[in-house]
């Protein structure tokens, strides 16, 4: 038990426990809160044992050279599907398995104690859903599904597993050793120039995570519906996300020009400190038992 607590700890920064004055104000807030949304990113889902990717000494871009697939890259090169799809293949056994932690149980009982109006998740790994929580909207979508660029036919990411398993029964599969955040591990050229990517079974289109890689467009549907959620809301806590996207960080200059209380629970500082009434710097792991003290 020990050793797994180390394994899914290793990918959270070193920080100081929250300020205990911090803690009781983010406490209050959150409890004279009524329709409280709640934006969560990639540092609630390193206690789980995900990588993320700008965490300090600890996140893949302090620790390694490598960046995470582009779009435009990924829709024009088939090389670079290739490469892509071979490196979640070998990581998505491991990838899919990852459990949610305390910070999404939380999350989930607040809901069920109908403190939180919505919650929006910058992540792609579904862990809220596999704690239970049902008000989500995922902005990245999810690593779990996997989508036709051309008929738009969606499918579960196991099914595309089956069918990569039928297409390369004799390709070696490498040790997966070192898993990013895009659900993908670091294989060669050679490793990955023998493996097969299946078309899209309904119409032989391009099949694609159903995530929004660096340079695309998140849905103008989708952000749309969470600005409205943004006006519903009398109050936005961010949970683990430093909002160095733009993604992200709209929806906090959204709720500041509407005057909402705004409440930040992140290790290190967010592209959105100076709007924030109240900013808790700590673990996600750390954020207050409010539910039960109404």
């Amino acid at each position: 038990m020990k050793l797994l607590q180390c394994v899914r700890q290793m990918f959270v920064p070193v920080c100081k426990p929250a300020h205990h004055n911090h803690v009781e104000q983010l406490q209050e807030m959150v409890t004279t809160s009524n329709k409280l949304l709640v934006l969560t990113g990639a540092g609630i889902s390193t206690e789980s044992g995900i990588p993320d990717y700008r965490s300090e000494g600890v996140g893949l871009f302090a620790r390694t050279s490598r960046r995470p697939m582009k779009h435009a890259e990924f829709v024009r090169s088939p090389a670079a599907r290739q490469q892509y799809w071979a490196r979640n293949f070998v990581a998505w056994p491991q990838f899919a398995t990852f459990e949610p932690n305390v910070s999404h149980h939380k999350l989930v009982e607040w809901e069920r104690k109908n403190k939180i109006h919505w919650l929006v998740t910058q992540n792609v790994d579904s862990l809220h859903q596999k704690a239970g929580s049902e008000r989500v909207t995922e902005l990245h979508g999810s690593s779990h599904r996997v989508s036709c660029l051309s008929c738009s036919n969606v499918i579960n990411r196991w099914e595309l597993q089956a069918q990569f398993e039928q297409c390369n029964p004799d390709w070696t599969l490498p040790e997966a050793v070192e898993l990013a955040p895009d659900g993908d591990v670091l294989l060669t050229d050679e490793q990955v120039q023998a493996f097969q990517v299946p078309a899209c079974q309904n119409c032989g289109g391009i099949l694609k995570p159903d995530v929004t890689f660096f340079g695309d467009n998140v849905p103008k549907t989708v952000v749309d519906f969470i600005f409205e959620k943004v006006h519903e809301c009398d109050g936005l806590l961010v949970i683990g996300s430093s909002l160095s996207v733009y993604s992200g960080y709209r929806f906090l200059l959204r709720a500041a020009e509407r005057e909402k209380k705004i409440m930040i629970l992140n290790i290190g500082t967010t592209r959105a400190d100076h709007l924030a009434d109240l900013r808790v710097d700590a673990r996600c792991g750390e954020a207050p038992d409010t539910a039960t003290k109404r």
